[in-house]
């Protein structure tokens, strides 16, 4: 499988079945990752993790507390696409990690960042 990102008006392939987005919450200023499958269905969320809970981040009901990490694995169906918006609140990019290294996305306000599985 292959995830396709659409960002800037370029589209970039990358041979991943597997990735990481990490990004820092605008209110809360709390980290959050979610880890993410590129499947024949689209893009799978396996599983969120985030470093406490306030304004919009509650951790899921089934939750465990783990390594200073809230995990725990989202009621989901796999999506089409998934977007991201930089608000130009947040304090840093979503970075997207995989095997093979991580990039940042969407770091400036207004850039628009489209993920799906390539076709």
């Amino acid at each position: 499988m292959s995830l396709c990102i659409l960002a800037g008006g370029k589209l970039t392939a990358l041979a991943v079945s597997l990735f990481t987005l990490t990004w820092t919450h605008s209110a809360q200023k709390t980290e959050w990752r979610e880890t993410w499958a590129v499947t024949p269905s689209g893009l799978e969320l396996r599983q969120a993790e985030v470093k406490g809970s306030g304004a919009g981040m509650e951790p899921g009901p089934d939750a465990v507390f783990r390594d200073g990490w809230w995990t725990w694995r989202p009621a989901l169906p796999p999506q089409k696409r998934v977007s991201l918006a930089a608000s130009g609140t947040t304090p840093s990019a979503w970075k997207l990690c995989h095997d093979g290294g991580c990039v940042e996305l969407g770091a400036t306000a207004g850039d628009e960042v489209v993920l799906s599985r390539c076709r």
